[in-house]
């Protein structure tokens, strides 16, 4: 960072921490002990604008995020994601900004181009004695996570960032991954598992044993392999509610284990596979998963409520393929569809091979959501499976899943720019339920720099950067 950007966010954290020019001039500021930086990863505009709309239709209230607007509770700003290396930023690149306070190129972890370190911010904050926490619906060591603990020249280090957290000792740590941890998946067969139960930790791979964990000692929570499955395919599977826990669920406990902490607490919680959703392009996760993570946000919220010292970052790291719901005569009742919805694309392809007949495709896709596919889109699907040629990240089978969305169009009505992530500029809300929402988004930016967050962090809890 130079110093025309370093004066910059020391100005802006003033600023945003006294909630006007006036204030920041008599040094009248408002300090925090605690912060949940909420990341629903992937977020384009109109995946909110969606998800809320799904809620209210559905559920009769709004989405929390958006009733922090309709009730004027946030201090709202749009944010500019790139990265040192790129207008389009990767996740690796975009937690880095806010964990090191710098752009770095895509791929890389708190390291610039020319190879320098920055400081993650939980290493900064663990310092200071802070609890440190992060919880995701992906790998414990992907990227957003890692951008807020780690340093590494390669986000696909996985295997290495899972021994770097062991070392760091953070108070509490849940997600997917657990080939990361497992010796018969790492290709140095440590047990990590074994290491962390060793170091003192509570370790859990099951709903029941992270819901058994206590405070007084660290946890780490692994759930799952690849990832946690979808929302909507874990709320039609009574077998998977029991295994694992929902984001909401890992916000909780996270919160619960670390709110005695003297010194308070840091977490990061993360809608990981929102992102994901967005790469396939497949609607209901995107939704699905969009809501649970508005769940995680409405436990964040109730907690602040109680806690006014607690600061609340709701945003996102990037857009992603920007779907929106399009204009048409039925509109209103193909998007009520997705109200009966039962599984994801992600479901139904995954559940398909090149021995699945046009008439069982046809059926299967009716059972999970209601549409039915004429015959000959059913076996153009199907041809698909004979050479598993579709690209796109997340999609290792290399399954049909632009195919099967752009047949669901015509159906609910929402449409996608592509299957990668874009430059939009994005949401960001601040949230302090312990200073007046008035005062506090009068000296708001219109438009600030995802690097600007981290100095905010560190300002706003009195902590300073070694």
């Amino acid at each position: 960072m130079n110093r025309r950007d370093l004066v910059r966010s020391a100005a802006l954290g003033t600023i945003l921490l006294t909630g006007s020019t006036s204030n920041a001039r008599s040094g009248n500021r408002h300090r925090v002990k605690n912060i949940i930086f909420l990341v629903s990863d992937g977020m384009s505009t109109g995946t909110l604008a969606m998800a809320d709309l799904l809620r209210q239709r559905k559920e009769g209230r709004s989405s929390n995020w958006l009733r922090l607007y309709r009730e004027g509770r946030a201090q709202r700003a749009l944010m500019d994601t790139a990265s040192a290396s790129s207008l389009v930023t990767d996740s690796a690149a975009a937690s880095s900004a806010w964990g090191g306070g710098v752009r770095v190129p895509n791929g890389s972890l708190n390291v610039d181009a020319d190879g320098q370190a920055h400081r993650p911010i939980w290493q900064t904050f663990k310092a200071a004695g802070k609890a440190v926490g992060c919880v995701t619906t992906v790998p414990i060591t992907h990227a957003t996570p890692a951008g807020f603990c780690v340093n590494s020249k390669s986000r696909g280090s996985m295997a290495d960032i899972a021994e770097h957290y062991l070392g760091l000792r953070f108070d509490v740590m849940m997600g997917a991954g657990t080939e990361q941890f497992n010796p018969g998946k790492r290709p140095d067969g440590k047990d990590l598992f074994k290491a962390f139960n060793e170091q003192g930790y509570q370790v859990a791979q099951t709903r029941d044993t992270m819901l058994s964990f206590r405070p007084g000692k660290p946890a780490l929570g692994v759930f799952d392999s690849d990832s946690l499955p979808f929302a909507l395919d874990r709320a039609t599977s009574p077998a998977l509610q029991q295994i694992i826990p929902s984001l909401a669920e890992m916000t909780h406990t996270a919160v619960e284990l670390m709110r005695g902490n003297a010194d308070g607490f840091v977490l990061q919680v993360e809608g990981g596979k929102v992102d994901w959703a967005a790469h396939t392009n497949d609607l209901a996760a995107l939704l699905y998963d969009q809501l649970a993570f508005d769940d995680a946000v409405g436990e964040a919220i109730r907690f602040a409520e109680q806690n006014r010292e607690t600061l609340l970052i709701i945003t996102t790291d990037h857009g992603n393929a920007n779907p929106g719901l399009l204009y048409g005569a039925n509109a209103n009742h193909n998007f009520d569809q997705i109200q009966t919805y039962r599984q994801t694309n992600d479901w139904i392809l995954t559940g398909v091979t090149k021995d699945t007949t046009p008439t069982q495709l046809i059926e299967r896709i009716e059972a999970a959501q209601g549409l039915v596919i004429k015959p000959d889109d059913a076996r153009s699907l199907l041809l698909h499976y004979t050479a598993l040629d579709e690209t796109g990240i997340y999609n290792p089978r290399k399954l049909p899943f632009r195919q099967l969305a752009a047949l669901q169009t015509p159906h609910t009505a929402v449409g996608w720019a592509g299957m990668d992530h874009t430059a939009d500029f994005v949401e960001l809300a601040i949230v302090n339920p312990g200073h007046s929402p008035s005062s506090a988004s009068a000296g708001l930016p219109a438009l600030i720099n995802n690097t600007d967050l981290h100095t905010f962090m560190l300002q706003a809890t009195g902590v300073h950067q070694d």
